[in-house]
């Protein structure tokens, strides 16, 4: 009887204990999914016209795939669709396609970047639309207090709400759409003179050569006239004489 009693007892002190160090302990966390950059964007419900481009360029592919095995990251600004609204009509589609890649890949950054890191980034800072022919395509930052402003020299806007912002990915709001000022460059050397430029010096030289041999000709020409009139007027003399 003694040792029944102690048995249960024991098995009581057991399931306590067991059950105290159940509560304790935290359940183990669910499995997070891999990370989706298209999803951030289009829980939002205000970029899709960017969404549109990302897809079409085939810029958001890329950026899932190499957002798992990054080390450095990625920071993307995305104009919302009153941005692209605001838009001159016609501009995006008279880029050819290399050109709207390009916008595209402007709005990313090869690195991910707090909002303070942005205050203290060294510009300009290159995006992954760096031309192959040695253009910079970068990007400058300014501001403080986690207020940031953006410029790509011919656009310049405040980055606004953080969509998401955890290593290896940042997604920023814009409210205007980036361009680089590479766009809208001249495509002639500045400085290298033009066609009718070249032109000009030689007409001078052209013209002043040209008067030159007319200038001997009318010398020519009275002199013979002076030794056609000597030769008269000695022949009149002559026949005045004889007369």
């Amino acid at each position: 009887m003694a040792s029944a009693l102690v048995s249960s007892t024991v098995l009581s002190v057991f399931l306590v204990f067991v059950a105290t160090v159940s509560a304790q302990t935290p359940p183990a966390a669910a499995p997070s999914g891999p990370l989706n950059f298209t999803g951030i964007l289009d829980k939002n419900g205000q970029y899709t016209y960017f969404l549109r481009f990302l897809a079409d360029t085939q810029v958001d592919s890329q950026i899932q795939n190499q957002l798992k095995t990054t080390t450095e990251g990625f920071t993307v600004f995305a104009p919302t669709d009153n941005a692209f609204n605001n838009l001159k009509p016609g501009l995006v589609n008279s880029l050819d396609e290399q050109k709207k890649v390009q916008m595209v890949l402007y709005h990313v950054l090869p690195k991910y970047y707090s909002l303070n890191d942005l205050q203290f980034a060294s510009n300009p800072v290159r995006t992954q639309a760096t031309g192959q022919d040695g253009a910079i395509f970068g990007l400058n930052f300014t501001g403080q207090n986690n207020q940031v402003n953006v410029s790509s020299g011919v656009v310049e806007t405040l980055v606004n709400n953080a969509l998401y912002q955890k290593k290896p990915l940042a997604v920023y709001q814009l409210d205007k759409v980036l361009f680089p000022e590479e766009f809208f460059e001249a495509k002639s050397p500045a400085g290298a003179p033009s066609p009718a430029t070249t032109k000009k010096p030689s007409e001078p030289k052209s013209s002043s050569k040209a008067s030159e041999p007319a200038a001997a000709d009318n010398s020519g020409s009275s002199g013979r006239n002076i030794g056609l009139g000597l030769a008269i007027g000695i022949a009149l003399a002559c026949m005045g004489f004889l007369s």
